[in-house]
């Protein structure tokens, strides 16, 4: 198998006008793409932002898939960041709450979570 890279991570939301609003005027996505799909009522929304494509779907009574006790499958999604104190006061300035930046005990950078509106783990990673 010759894998390239990584083509898209998929994110279920519970509320699709909620979740596009945050991943695209909040994290700054830009929308390649959005569909209503007859055949499965829902939405399908295509972003991009740099190299990381994300499928959204709006799944209208989708259940919740525990984040807490950690559960097998996605634990988190990671963004790569410049300077993280300089991202973590850009997601405070628009109401999203972080975590305390900690150190990676092994690559001795620094990283923080926020979460998405249905709870994803979501890191900022230096």
């Amino acid at each position: 198998m010759n894998f390239k890279t990584i083509h898209h991570i998929a994110i279920i939301a519970s509320d699709y006008q909620r979740s596009k609003d945050f991943y695209v005027n909040q994290l700054g996505f830009r929308i390649l793409r959005e569909n209503y799909r007859n055949d499965k009522n829902d939405y399908k929304l295509d972003l991009k932002l740099d190299n990381c494509e994300i499928e959204l779907f709006g799944i209208p009574n989708s259940p919740k898939r525990p984040s807490y006790p950690e559960a097998c499958g996605l634990r988190h999604i990671a963004f790569y960041v410049d300077c993280i104190e300089d991202a973590i006061k850009e997601l405070n300035e628009k109401d999203i709450k972080t975590e305390p930046i900690r150190i990676d005990s092994y690559t001795n950078k620094k990283y923080t979570f926020f979460k998405d509106p249905d709870g994803l783990p979501l890191e900022l990673h230096e």
